[in-house]
């Protein structure tokens, strides 16, 4: 009796579901801003694994419609496995850690979520850790009167407070040749540009991000155009390059593909994991949101996703030493530009990418 009410109700859930499927996977090819569609690209691991049950589903189906849902579901897995395939333990990462030494740099990047009240919980994760760089996201006045004394150790602080979900702190104890708020578009999410020297001298740039996230009235113009300045200043620049923060975006999209590649950019995740921050509260809805990136200069010893502090965000810890030397026995290569790749460069409409770089 079961198995046959299992039969007659398959086709009215796997149908749909296998249809949905399929949608939410090729629409992520189409070249557009449109925020319904880049925000299907966030999901994969989730998409897979549905396609997987609807697999199961299927064998419920008569022929020939139990064929067809399965050949589709099969599609659906190759092309999800293909694209979240880098940042499992899998494949091989392109960048083998280092070994902790005294001129190693460790940096915290912490979306704190503006309404969240667990300040203490913030504070313990950072004095933990003790980062020599320290860039926290989505902080308003609350926020930076709660973390001051913890903030008073560092002698370089910019602030940047915005009742918006956008501000920032940025903190380090570093030498600092320069520090400060950049804006790479006209939606006040202020970005963070620093010129920083490592313990034994070497001098690299940081650039801290948080672009919009692509919801309902939000295309992903302005999130790309800010991501994308950041590639086109590293691949403009002779110096180590690291980037970090809360992109809103996955490590998986186009966007950050472009980034990387354009750019020259390397990630430490890919052969190792996810490192999923985003959402902390819901585990069957996490993406790998909060970024770090560094170009084949930096060599990497660690990162690592912090425990949960409340907000709806990990922090995300870091730590790297500036020596190209060591980078380059421990990191793959980049592949050169294409002249296709060179010519996006030039195609991208970035006005503040250029004045970034001009005024360097």
């Amino acid at each position: 009796m079961s198995m046959h009410i299992l039969r007659h109700a398959a086709p009215l859930v796997v149908w749909p579901l296998a249809i949905l499927t399929v949608c939410v996977t090729i629409l992520p090819l189409w070249n557009t801003n449109e925020w319904w569609v880049r925000a299907m690209g966030f999901p994969r691991v989730q998409i897979l694994v549905a396609s997987l049950f609807l697999m199961i589903g299927a064998l419920f189906l008569n022929r020939p419609a139990r064929w067809v849902i399965l050949l589709a579901m099969v599609g659906v897995c190759s092309y999800q496995v293909w694209r979240v395939y880098p940042y499992t333990p899998l494949a091989s990462p392109e960048m083998a850690f280092a070994e902790p030494a005294p001129d190693a740099v460790r940096v915290i990047t912490a979306n704190v979520q503006m309404g969240n009240t667990r300040y203490q919980d913030v504070i313990e994760t950072i004095n933990r850790y003790d980062p020599d760089i320290l860039l926290l996201l989505e902080t308003d006045a609350t926020w930076l009167a709660e973390l001051k004394p913890m903030l008073s150790r560092y002698p370089t602080i910019v602030r940047q407070p915005q009742s918006n979900y956008y501000g920032l702190v940025f903190a380090t104890r570093l030498p600092v040749d320069e520090a400060r708020v950049i804006q790479l578009t006209n939606d006040r999410t202020p970005s963070l540009f620093a010129r920083l020297r490592s313990p034994d001298g070497q001098p690299f740039h940081f650039l801290g991000l948080h672009p919009r996230p692509p919801i309902p009235g939000e295309d992903t113009n302005d999130r790309d155009r800010q991501i994308y300045a950041a590639a086109k200043f590293a691949e403009s620049d002779d110096m180590p390059v690291v980037a970090m923060g809360d992109f809103n975006d996955v490590a998986w999209s186009e966007t950050s593909q472009t980034f990387r590649r354009v750019g020259g950019y390397l990630d430490p995740r890919i052969g190792r994991g996810f490192y999923a921050s985003f959402d902390a509260s819901r585990w069957f809805l996490r993406f790998p949101l909060d970024q770090f990136y560094a170009t084949p200069d930096i060599a990497v010893v660690s990162i690592e996703r912090l425990d949960h502090v409340g907000s709806d965000h990990f922090p995300m810890a870091a730590t790297f030493r500036v020596d190209p030397g060591l980078a380059a026995r421990l990191n793959i290569q980049p592949r050169p530009l294409t002249e296709e790749d060179r010519d996006l460069i030039d195609d991208l409409d970035l006005e503040s990418a250029e004045t970034l770089v001009r005024e360097r």
